[in-house]
């Protein structure tokens, strides 16, 4: 962990927890990215297997890119914020998977900007935490760690509702997968938006087929 995160303020830490807390209002458990769909099709049956496609996406797909947009967002100027922003979007696999990122960035702004006197508008949702998180001045791994948690509550809470998991169950995923987070975020502290990379074609395509699956819950 770096330094920054380390001397993380207790403010620091409650702030990343309300952006990521189920109650902010981003709409995060409306979307499953993809995961619906897998356990539609049963290959997602059980916690191991859940677990494996999470961490797939975590490593692979979503979790890595979006680690680096929220440090490119972090460190970019208002000037080089929109290509970020652009790149974001541009990596986007699929018409709902863009969806997901547009809508949860833009209730993100809006809720942020309106409680910490932020300027944020229009922003993909990773590259909206990593600007707001720039302004707030809080620690860049940090900020990563929990997103990534977050993001891994939230498939597991997907789930918990349709595999079904049980909640204890559900809980013992996210805790294994927690050391995950910790070290795509220390990875991604050092990385850059040249380090991008998604080779998760199975959840891609898991989300292109969710567009047309014909009984569903979730918006992705």
């Amino acid at each position: 962990m770096d330094s920054d995160a380390l001397m993380a303020t207790a403010t620091d830490t409650l702030t990343l927890t309300q952006w990521f807390s189920p109650a902010f209002p981003v709409g995060a458990f409306a979307y499953s990215h993809g995961l619906e769909r897998t356990i539609e099709a049963g290959d997602a049956a059980n916690s191991e297997q859940v677990g494996a496609w999470i961490a797939d996406v975590l490593q692979h797909g979503a979790g890595w890119n979006d680690s680096l947009f929220i440090g490119a967002a972090y460190s970019a100027s208002a000037k080089d914020l929109c290509e970020v922003d652009a790149t974001s979007r541009a990596f986007s696999a699929s018409a709902e998977r863009l969806k997901e990122t547009q809508l949860q960035g833009a209730a993100f702004c809006k809720v942020t900007g309106e409680i910490w006197a932020a300027d944020l508008r229009g922003l993909t949702y990773p590259v909206a935490v990593g600007r707001a998180a720039r302004l707030q001045g809080l620690p860049l791994e940090l900020t990563n760690q929990v997103y990534l948690q977050a993001f891994v509550s939230n498939l597991a809470a997907v789930a918990m509702r349709l595999v079904p998991l049980g909640q204890t169950e559900g809980q013992k995923l996210i805790h294994a997968l927690t050391p995950l987070c910790c070290t795509i975020a220390e990875g991604a502290a050092t990385a850059t938006l040249d380090d991008l990379a998604s080779s998760s074609f199975v959840t891609d395509i898991a989300a292109m087929k969710h567009e047309t699956q014909y009984s569903r819950i979730f918006r992705t």
